[in-house]
């Protein structure tokens, strides 16, 4: 166990506290839904979806996060404005915790967030992100609406996977993403390491550690990006119960270099991304005592919760 030298920023987002030293916060765990093909979603253009079941699969996580401790975002994923708006605001009517706005298109993320910050959901509204590609029209967008966080993803292709604090800082070349979410007026940012495979999870998840220490930002990952693509276990030849294991696996190594949050994928698999971030929460804040680390909140950390 250790403790970074650089002073943490905690940023409380609807209530939700991310970011801190190793064993201060429990880890926020960020399920997606209405992700691509899935089965709930009826119409992905216009936003047509079964609410009941969608409602159940919000519940659950509800469940899980009172019965862990551990605390959760919704991550929404839309490829249209149009259904970006229903589900988020769907998403909004039956959870009250924060919700990120998440599509590959620009111009559906910007018009989603345009809608729930004039109807007054800013707070609880994440824009998921603000990354290499960003136009100055978008950027432009995020300073008028008055977004309050965003996710920074923290990934270039011209780059090395290592290479992480100039994509964040910037150099001759471009600005850094920090100074971007500044002109933007983000005030909260959660920094992305960005996971492409499942061998890259091990430069995510060093360069959660290294953004924490030479930046103080909470930072995270998504490790499930990488168990998607993994061929052979997406096609059973481990076992039924392979996935969820190692989506378990891959979030408690992100949590032990100091991950703040985890994108567990699939909101179908809560119930094995809550017990293994919870079990691991316990563990490093355990330890973390014995460096002068203290648990906020213990009561309600996962510590105290899960035993």
């Amino acid at each position: 166990m250790f403790r970074f030298q650089k002073e943490q920023r905690v940023f409380d987002i609807a209530g939700i506290k991310v970011g801190g030293q190793l064993g201060e916060y429990a880890t926020c765990i960020i399920p997606s839904i209405f992700y691509d093909k899935h089965k709930i979603v009826w119409d992905p253009i216009k936003g047509e979806f079964d609410k009941k079941v969608a409602e159940s699969l919000l519940k659950n996580v509800e469940e899980l996060s009172d019965k862990t401790g551990n605390p959760f975002f919704v991550d929404v994923m839309g490829i249209s404005a149009e259904a970006l708006i229903r589900f988020a605001g769907f998403v909004s009517e039956i959870t009250e915790n924060p919700f990120l706005i998440d599509s590959a298109s620009r111009q559906a993320r910007i018009e989603a967030m345009r809608h729930f910050c004039e109807v007054g959901l800013a707070g609880r509204a994440i824009y998921n992100s603000i990354n290499y590609l960003i136009s100055g029209e978008e950027l432009k967008a995020l300073r008028d609406f008055g977004v309050q966080s965003a996710v920074l993803l923290a990934f270039d292709p011209n780059a090395p996977l290592e290479e992480k604090e100039d994509i964040l800082k910037g150099n001759i070349e471009h600005k850094g993403l920090l100074r971007v979410a500044e002109e933007a007026g983000i005030k909260k940012v959660l920094v992305d390491t960005a996971v492409l495979d499942v061998l890259s999870i091990g430069a995510a998840s060093k360069a959660i550690c290294l953004v924490k220490e030479k930046f103080g930002l909470p930072a995270g990952c998504a490790p499930a990006n990488a168990l998607a693509i993994w061929r052979k276990l997406r096609m059973g030849e481990f076992g039924p119960l392979a996935r969820k294991v190692c989506l378990g696996a891959s979030a408690l190594f992100t949590q032990a270099m100091g991950a703040d949050f985890v994108i567990q994928g699939p909101i179908e698999f809560a119930e094995a991304a809550f017990p293994a971030c919870a079990m691991a929460d316990a563990i490093i804040a355990s330890e973390a005592k014995n460096l002068g680390t203290k648990t906020i909140e213990k009561e309600n950390h996962p510590l105290s919760k899960i035993f």
